[in-house]
C-alpha cells in the first residue's frame, strides 16, 4: 500500500520532537552574468538606484520610495530580475525578502563606460577622456582629481610590488 506524500510528511512531523524554522536566510545571486548595464530599463535603473541609496530594502519600501503607482507583484518581479542579472542579492528575515546591492554603483558604471569605450572609441579610454574634456563633461578640476587618483593607484601598486619583492627598500 502506498501512503500519499502529504500523509507521510504529516506522520513524520508528528513523530519529530524538535521542529525548526528558518528565521533568516542569505542568498547571493545564482546567476552572475556580466550583464550590460546599458540594457537596463528605466524602472530597473530607478529601483537599483533606490537599493544603492538604502543599502538594504524590502519590496514594499521600494514601492513606497518609487512614488509611482505600481503593483507589489511588479516591484517583486523587477527585483527578482535584477537579482538574476547579478545586480542584487537578498536575505530572508521572518519570511520577508531584504534586498541589497550585489555590485557597487561604481563597478556597474565602470562596465557601462567600458561598453561605451568599446562601441564609440574603439577601445581607447584616452579617446573617451579627450572627448569628455572637449565636450566640457570633464572640467579641469575633475581632470586634476582624476590624475591624482591615477597617481595614488600607481603609487599603491608600486609599493605593493616592492613588498612582494622580498624585502626591497622603498625610497621615500
Amino acid at each position: 500500500m502506498t501512503i500519499p506524500k502529504n500523509s507521510l510528511l504529516k506522520k513524520e512531523l508528528a513523530r519529530s520532537r524538535n521542529l525548526c524554522a528558518t528565521v533568516s536566510n542569505i542568498m547571493d545571486s545564482n546567476i552572475h552574468l556580466a550583464h550590460d548595464p546599458s540594457e537596463l530599463g528605466e524602472l530597473e535603473r530607478g529601483i537599483l538606484s533606490i537599493v544603492w541609496g538604502q543599502g538594504q530594502i524590502t519590496a514594499e519600501q521600494v514601492r513606497e520610495q518609487l512614488g509611482r503607482p505600481l503593483k507589489d507583484s511588479t516591484i517583486r518581479t523587477v527585483l527578482r530580475r535584477l537579482e538574476e542579472k547579478g545586480y542584487l542579492a537578498h536575505s530572508v528575515e521572518n519570511r520577508t525578502f531584504v534586498y541589497r546591492p550585489a555590485e557597487t554603483r561604481q563597478r556597474v558604471a565602470g562596465r557601462a563606460v567600458r561598453r561605451i569605450v568599446d562601441w564609440f572609441c574603439e577601445g581607447s579610454v584616452e579617446a573617451l577622456l579627450v572627448g569628455m574634456v572637449d565636450s566640457k563633461t570633464l572640467d579641469p578640476a575633475g581632470l586634476q582629481r582624476l590624475a591624482e587618483r591615477i597617481a595614488a593607484v600607481q603609487k599603491g601598486a608600486k609599493s605593493q610590488g616592492n613588498e612582494a619583492g622580498g624585502g626591497k627598500e622603498t625610497k621615500r
